[in-house]
């Protein structure tokens, strides 16, 4: 799947990005609202952003407060799109690095050690137990004891209002596979889908793979901390009786 997620991620990084950073969509404002949400004050902070992409949420961690982001994606091309924005920010705040983030990444000359690690969606990707597991491993192993990590997931992948896409993206083509499900998801805005898949380590809602590689406190975001979720209780009702996403903050243990 790297390489199919890797290359398709590719053709539609300047849809992708033009799509994430707007508030057109029911699910984008969500998303962005409950990032900044959990995210909170991060003043002085130093992140990475694994499976970062074009450098949308490191955006919202500089707007923060953050005093630097390290970007770690599979495409090239999202992080093209990224640095465009950042040159025309004048700014350099940012630094990009190409990986799999389910692998090692001894190899990249990154940090020894961060304040935040932000996972948004890269569980969606995450074909095998091995996959997801290497990518909790390079989530714990980069964050800082007591540091912060804030990652989006899907919730149940054929959740009603992600099957139905009224929300700006649906979720199709479904397919279990052993541990979880194999899918496609499409925004509504272009016309072509990404290859996904979930576990449901992760997307169950439990809480286990988290508190086996040593994050504590693990919470889900509330929906209601959203100006969208507040304002628009109608649109948001069928979803909040079955979520189709949830934002992750937990925080890692300080060994004594």
């Amino acid at each position: 799947m790297p390489e199919v997620v890797k290359n398709e991620y590719d053709a539609e990084a300047a849809n992708y990005d033009s799509y994430w950073s707007s508030d057109s969509e029911p699910f984008i404002r969500l998303d962005n609202e409950l990032f900044v949400s959990a995210l909170g004050d991060a003043t002085g902070a130093v992140v990475l952003d694994l499976a970062g992409g074009s450098g949308i949420k490191a955006r919202y961690a500089i707007d923060a407060g953050a005093v630097s982001v390290d970007i770690v994606d599979i495409s090239q091309e999202m992080m093209r799109e990224g640095k465009k924005t950042e040159a025309g920010l004048n700014r350099k705040v940012m630094r990009w690095f190409e990986g799999d983030i389910s692998r090692p990444l001894e190899h990249l000359p990154l940090r020894p050690e961060y304040d935040i690690v932000l996972a948004n969606w890269p569980f969606d990707h995450a074909e095998n137990m091995a996959v997801l597991e290497g990518m909790f491993q390079n989530i714990v192993s980069h964050l800082k004891p007591g540091g912060r990590f804030l990652g989006a997931r899907c919730c149940n992948p054929r959740a009603p209002a992600m099957v139905k896409g009224d929300m700006g993206v649906v979720f199709k083509d479904f397919k279990n596979i052993p541990g979880g499900v194999k899918f496609r998801y499409a925004f509504n805005s272009f016309g072509t889908d990404i290859e996904a898949s979930s576990m449901e380590a992760t997307y169950s809602g439990s809480t286990d793979i988290y508190e086996k590689h040593g994050l504590i406190d693990v919470q889900l975001e509330p929906y209601e901390n959203t100006k969208t979720v507040r304002e628009n209780p109608k649109l948001w009702a069928s979803f909040l009786e079955e979520p189709g996403m949830a934002l992750v903050k937990a925080t890692k243990k300080i060994y004594e």
